[in-house]
């Protein structure tokens, strides 16, 4: 995730240290970005059929945010999303939301039909605690605020019918992905895990190990997120296992 547009991004930084990178970035409100040391093939810039999003605009039409990037990495179909926060349970951005979800659940659905052995990811932030032991913020109250409503799980929890798992949870059992800025949240440990690695069976099958890493919180100028990070082998005899970070 990223708050900028391409021409801002400091790709020499990420460069030096090894990295290939795309950004897809409009404004300063929603952006995606992938780094890696691998190629970045097939590039993508927003998924089949992802809706768009204009306030006050309620046509089929609206402009499509960067909110989705993806790139074939050695035969991985790896994808980097954010998804609309929702705002508020009466704000036309948590319609948008829902439909964001769903349109992700049919891409997923798609293309697993289409391919059932393809390592399928999608990787980022998913503005949704899916069960109560996710979300340790008091501030967020189910009927009150957004990333808890029965509808929002629901719609993440339909992404498992399409064929895709939490590759993270199995192997870490607790822990949070984001703390709030505000009331003191970090030190509290009052955060929300709406970070996630899904994958597909092929993808999942790969995954010999994950983190997350709460430390990141600390120290100076840090982002309210950490990094999710997932160890993948898909060849037993390779010993240089690439990380998928979310």
């Amino acid at each position: 995730e990223i708050k900028c547009k391409p021409e801002q991004f400091p790709y020499q930084q990420f460069e030096d240290a090894g990295y290939t990178v795309e950004a897809h970035g409009l404004n300063q409100w929603n952006g995606v970005a992938i780094a890696s040391r691998l190629p970045l093939e097939d590039v993508e810039y927003s998924f089949p059929g992802m809706p768009g999003f204009q306030k006050g605009y309620d046509g089929d039409d609206a402009p499509l945010e960067a909110r989705a990037i993806s790139a074939l990495v050695e035969g991985v179909r790896l994808w980097s999303l954010y998804v609309p926060n929702g705002r508020g349970l009466d704000d036309p951005h948590y319609a948008y939301k829902l439909r964001f979800f769903d349109a992700l659940r049919q891409y997923a659905a798609d293309a697993l039909a289409a391919d059932p052995s393809l390592p399928l990811a999608l990787t980022g932030d998913f503005n949704v605690a899916p069960t109560d032991a996710d979300n340790g913020d008091p501030s967020i109250v189910e009927g009150v605020t957004t990333h808890v409503s029965p509808a929002e799980r629901d719609a993440f929890s339909a992404l498992s019918e399409a064929g895709l798992q939490d590759v993270v949870r199995p192997l870490v059992p607790e822990g949070f992905t984001f703390w709030d800025y505000k009331q003191l949240r970090f030190p509290r440990n009052e955060g929300l895990r709406i970070d996630f690695v899904l994958g597909s069976r092929a993808f999942a099958d790969a995954v010999e190990g994950a983190s997350i890493e709460r430390d990141e919180r600390g120290g100076e100028g840090p982002s309210d997120h950490v990094p999710v990070v997932v160890d993948l082998n898909f060849d037993e005899d390779d010993e240089d296992v690439p990380m998928i970070f979310g």
